[in-house]
């Protein structure tokens, strides 16, 4: 068993995002291919860049308003509340809905991300 305390937990800024977004990052793979668990608060409008996951992701929105979009044209608004699922390889985005701030808590499995190029206005306009 791992216990993690919330005063051993760091902020740490997330560099792949247009805004500001602070990751915390509360278990990191714990053996190969393990499940990580993190909350990432943007702030007013951030966004991350595009990016997939050799794994599977699930967001839960816990604050705030989240825009979601992927490669396929699905726009999404997720509330408080709201799950997304990103099933493996799947190009997405995800962040706050402009001139807000949104926390969402993040599960993954495999392995790190694929950071690509910044989301350009009219592909986040949603």
């Amino acid at each position: 068993m791992k216990f993690v305390q919330l005063s051993d937990r760091k902020l740490s800024a997330n560099e792949q995002v247009t805004g500001e977004a602070h990751l915390e990052r509360i278990f990191s793979a714990q053996r190969d291919r393990g499940v990580q668990l993190a909350v990432v608060n943007f702030l007013n409008g951030s966004i991350t860049h595009w990016h997939d996951h050799p794994g599977e992701q699930i967001l839960y929105v816990v604050e705030g308003q989240c825009r979601f979009g992927n490669k396929e044209g699905e726009n999404i608004i997720a509330n408080p509340g709201d799950a997304i699922y990103i099933p493996p390889g799947e190009v997405h985005w995800h962040g706050a809905v402009n001139g807000q701030n949104m926390s969402h808590i993040s599960v993954t499995n495999v392995g790190p991300p694929n950071w690509m190029e910044p989301v350009t206005n009219d592909e986040a306009n949603i």
